[in-house]
Protein backbone atom coordinates (compact mmCIF):
# COMPACT_ATOMS: atom_id res chain seq x y z
CA UNK A 1 0.00 0.00 0.00
CA UNK A 2 1.74 2.98 -1.00
CA UNK A 3 0.86 6.09 2.00
CA UNK A 4 -0.16 9.39 0.84
CA UNK A 5 2.86 12.12 0.25
CA UNK A 6 2.60 14.55 2.89
CA UNK A 7 2.16 18.15 1.45
CA UNK A 8 5.71 20.52 1.60
CA UNK A 9 5.18 22.23 4.50
CA UNK A 10 4.34 26.50 3.61
CA UNK A 11 7.76 28.44 4.21
CA UNK A 12 7.36 30.20 7.21
CA UNK A 13 9.02 33.81 7.72
CA UNK A 14 10.23 34.86 11.26
CA UNK A 15 9.77 38.67 11.59
CA UNK A 16 13.05 39.71 10.43
CA UNK A 17 12.80 37.31 7.29
CA UNK A 18 9.97 38.49 6.28
CA UNK A 19 10.37 42.32 6.49
CA UNK A 20 13.54 41.39 4.33
CA UNK A 21 11.64 39.41 2.04
CA UNK A 22 8.79 41.98 1.63
CA UNK A 23 11.54 44.50 0.89
CA UNK A 24 12.77 42.30 -1.86
CA UNK A 25 9.23 41.90 -3.29
CA UNK A 26 8.73 45.73 -3.35
CA UNK A 27 11.97 46.22 -5.18
CA UNK A 28 10.89 43.60 -7.93
CA UNK A 29 7.78 45.15 -8.02
CA UNK A 30 8.93 48.81 -8.69
CA UNK A 31 11.62 47.47 -11.20
CA UNK A 32 8.96 45.51 -13.42
CA UNK A 33 6.22 48.26 -12.88
CA UNK A 34 7.27 51.52 -11.38
CA UNK A 35 5.83 52.50 -7.99
CA UNK A 36 2.54 52.30 -9.47
CA UNK A 37 3.03 48.79 -9.06
CA UNK A 38 3.29 48.49 -5.82
CA UNK A 39 0.96 48.07 -2.78
CA UNK A 40 1.43 46.63 0.54
CA UNK A 41 -0.87 43.60 -0.58
CA UNK A 42 1.05 43.24 -3.64
CA UNK A 43 4.12 43.13 -2.21
CA UNK A 44 2.55 40.43 0.09
CA UNK A 45 1.61 38.34 -2.68
CA UNK A 46 5.00 38.76 -4.14
CA UNK A 47 6.19 37.10 -1.33
CA UNK A 48 3.94 34.81 -0.91
CA UNK A 49 2.23 35.40 2.48
CA UNK A 50 -1.16 36.61 3.17
CA UNK A 51 -2.36 39.92 2.77
CA UNK A 52 -2.46 41.04 6.33
CA UNK A 53 0.63 39.46 7.11
CA UNK A 54 2.80 42.56 6.35
CA UNK A 55 1.28 44.81 8.61
CA UNK A 56 3.31 44.22 11.22
CA UNK A 57 6.16 45.43 9.83
CA UNK A 58 5.02 48.27 7.22
CA UNK A 59 1.34 50.19 7.97
CA UNK A 60 1.42 51.86 4.47
CA UNK A 61 3.27 51.46 1.23
CA UNK A 62 4.92 54.77 2.31
CA UNK A 63 6.24 52.57 5.07
CA UNK A 64 7.44 50.06 2.71
CA UNK A 65 9.03 52.78 0.44
CA UNK A 66 10.62 54.46 3.34
CA UNK A 67 12.51 50.78 4.54
CA UNK A 68 13.41 50.51 0.60
CA UNK A 69 15.03 53.74 0.84
CA UNK A 70 17.12 52.85 3.78
CA UNK A 71 18.50 50.32 2.36
CA UNK A 72 19.30 51.66 -1.19
CA UNK A 73 20.78 55.08 0.47
CA UNK A 74 22.92 52.93 2.70
CA UNK A 75 24.18 51.00 -0.48
CA UNK A 76 24.58 54.03 -2.09
CA UNK A 77 26.86 55.72 0.95
CA UNK A 78 28.92 52.13 1.10
CA UNK A 79 29.30 52.98 -2.78
CA UNK A 80 30.62 56.55 -2.44
CA UNK A 81 32.82 56.23 0.65
CA UNK A 82 34.70 53.40 -0.86
CA UNK A 83 34.89 55.10 -4.20
CA UNK A 84 36.37 58.17 -2.05
CA UNK A 85 38.20 55.60 0.23
CA UNK A 86 40.12 53.81 -3.33
CA UNK A 87 41.10 57.31 -4.39
CA UNK A 88 42.76 58.68 -0.62
CA UNK A 89 46.06 59.25 -2.50
CA UNK A 90 44.69 61.33 -5.26
CA UNK A 91 44.44 65.14 -5.39
CA UNK A 92 41.63 67.01 -3.70
CA UNK A 93 39.43 67.26 -6.85
CA UNK A 94 39.94 63.68 -8.42
CA UNK A 95 38.31 62.28 -5.02
CA UNK A 96 35.57 64.39 -5.39
CA UNK A 97 35.66 63.75 -9.48
CA UNK A 98 35.46 59.44 -7.60
CA UNK A 99 32.66 60.74 -5.33
CA UNK A 100 30.30 61.91 -8.12
CA UNK A 101 31.38 59.30 -10.39
CA UNK A 102 30.10 56.73 -7.79
CA UNK A 103 26.60 58.38 -7.15
CA UNK A 104 26.19 58.48 -11.21
CA UNK A 105 27.10 54.72 -11.37
CA UNK A 106 24.61 53.31 -8.54
CA UNK A 107 22.02 55.57 -10.11
CA UNK A 108 22.27 54.07 -13.30
CA UNK A 109 22.73 50.63 -12.07
CA UNK A 110 19.41 51.10 -9.76
CA UNK A 111 17.36 53.46 -11.32
CA UNK A 112 13.91 51.85 -9.33
CA UNK A 113 16.06 52.31 -5.99
CA UNK A 114 16.90 55.89 -7.16
CA UNK A 115 13.63 56.72 -8.01
CA UNK A 116 12.33 56.25 -4.31
CA UNK A 117 15.26 57.93 -2.78
CA UNK A 118 14.93 60.82 -4.80
CA UNK A 119 11.53 61.00 -4.65
CA UNK A 120 11.26 62.41 -0.57
CA UNK A 121 7.01 62.23 -1.61
CA UNK A 122 7.05 59.04 -1.48
CA UNK A 123 8.71 58.51 1.31
CA UNK A 124 8.81 59.55 5.01
CA UNK A 125 12.30 61.08 5.48
CA UNK A 126 11.92 63.36 8.64
CA UNK A 127 10.46 59.97 10.53
CA UNK A 128 13.74 57.68 9.63
CA UNK A 129 16.49 58.42 11.60
CA UNK A 130 18.46 56.21 9.42
CA UNK A 131 17.73 57.55 6.39
CA UNK A 132 18.70 61.01 7.74
CA UNK A 133 22.25 59.94 8.90
CA UNK A 134 23.22 58.46 5.50
CA UNK A 135 22.13 61.27 3.88
CA UNK A 136 23.93 63.32 6.07
CA UNK A 137 27.24 61.33 6.31
CA UNK A 138 27.27 61.69 2.00
CA UNK A 139 26.74 65.30 2.70
CA UNK A 140 29.19 66.37 4.75
CA UNK A 141 31.96 63.82 2.82
CA UNK A 142 30.81 66.18 0.10
CA UNK A 143 31.53 68.92 1.65
CA UNK A 144 35.15 68.31 3.21
CA UNK A 145 35.88 66.87 -0.09
CA UNK A 146 34.75 70.35 -1.61
CA UNK A 147 36.35 72.46 0.92
CA UNK A 148 39.83 70.73 -0.29
CA UNK A 149 39.66 71.40 -3.41
CA UNK A 150 37.70 74.27 -4.95
CA UNK A 151 39.96 77.12 -5.98
CA UNK A 152 39.82 80.46 -3.58
CA UNK A 153 37.06 82.46 -4.07
CA UNK A 154 33.88 79.77 -4.58
CA UNK A 155 31.60 79.43 -2.44
CA UNK A 156 31.85 75.84 -1.14
CA UNK A 157 28.35 75.65 0.12
CA UNK A 158 26.98 76.50 -3.31
CA UNK A 159 29.57 74.40 -4.88
CA UNK A 160 28.00 71.65 -3.22
CA UNK A 161 24.58 72.45 -3.99
CA UNK A 162 25.46 73.15 -7.47
CA UNK A 163 27.14 69.79 -7.92
CA UNK A 164 24.43 67.72 -5.56
CA UNK A 165 21.59 69.57 -8.66
CA UNK A 166 23.81 68.05 -11.02
CA UNK A 167 24.47 65.11 -10.23
CA UNK A 168 21.11 64.62 -9.36
CA UNK A 169 19.82 65.43 -13.08
CA UNK A 170 22.15 63.88 -14.95
CA UNK A 171 20.80 60.55 -13.10
CA UNK A 172 17.44 61.66 -13.73
CA UNK A 173 18.37 62.70 -17.45
CA UNK A 174 19.97 58.42 -17.51
CA UNK A 175 17.05 57.29 -16.42
CA UNK A 176 14.68 58.88 -19.15
CA UNK A 177 17.77 57.82 -21.75
CA UNK A 178 18.33 61.98 -22.44
CA UNK A 179 22.26 62.28 -22.32
CA UNK A 180 22.54 60.65 -26.00
CA UNK A 181 20.67 63.24 -27.18
CA UNK A 182 23.32 66.33 -26.06
CA UNK A 183 26.09 64.06 -27.45
CA UNK A 184 24.85 62.64 -30.59
CA UNK A 185 28.44 62.29 -31.93
CA UNK A 186 30.44 62.18 -29.28
CA UNK A 187 30.04 59.85 -26.16
CA UNK A 188 27.50 57.31 -25.31
CA UNK A 189 24.58 57.97 -21.88
CA UNK A 190 27.27 56.86 -19.65
CA UNK A 191 30.40 58.58 -20.80
CA UNK A 192 28.12 61.93 -21.69
CA UNK A 193 27.66 62.22 -17.94
CA UNK A 194 30.93 61.03 -17.03
CA UNK A 195 32.26 64.08 -18.77
CA UNK A 196 29.78 66.26 -17.83
CA UNK A 197 31.15 65.90 -14.11
CA UNK A 198 34.74 66.45 -15.32
CA UNK A 199 33.50 69.91 -16.95
CA UNK A 200 31.90 71.15 -14.39
CA UNK A 201 35.11 69.86 -12.05
CA UNK A 202 37.51 72.27 -14.36
CA UNK A 203 35.13 75.08 -13.44
CA UNK A 204 35.90 74.39 -10.04
CA UNK A 205 39.72 74.96 -10.69
CA UNK A 206 39.61 77.91 -12.49
CA UNK A 207 37.81 79.62 -9.83
CA UNK A 208 34.51 82.30 -10.03
CA UNK A 209 36.13 83.67 -13.55
CA UNK A 210 35.67 80.35 -15.37
CA UNK A 211 31.89 80.65 -15.54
Amino acid sequence: MTLPVAPEPRQSYHHGNLRQALIAAALALLEEGGVEALSVRSAAQRAGVSPGAPFRHFASRTALLTALAEEATSQLRQRVEAAVQDAAHAAPLARFTSLGQAYLGWACEHPAQFRVVSDRRLIDFDGSERLQADNEAIRQLMGRLLTDAVAPGIDVRLAQLTARALAYGLARMARAGHPDEWTPSGPGGGEAMSAALSFFVQLLQGGPSAG
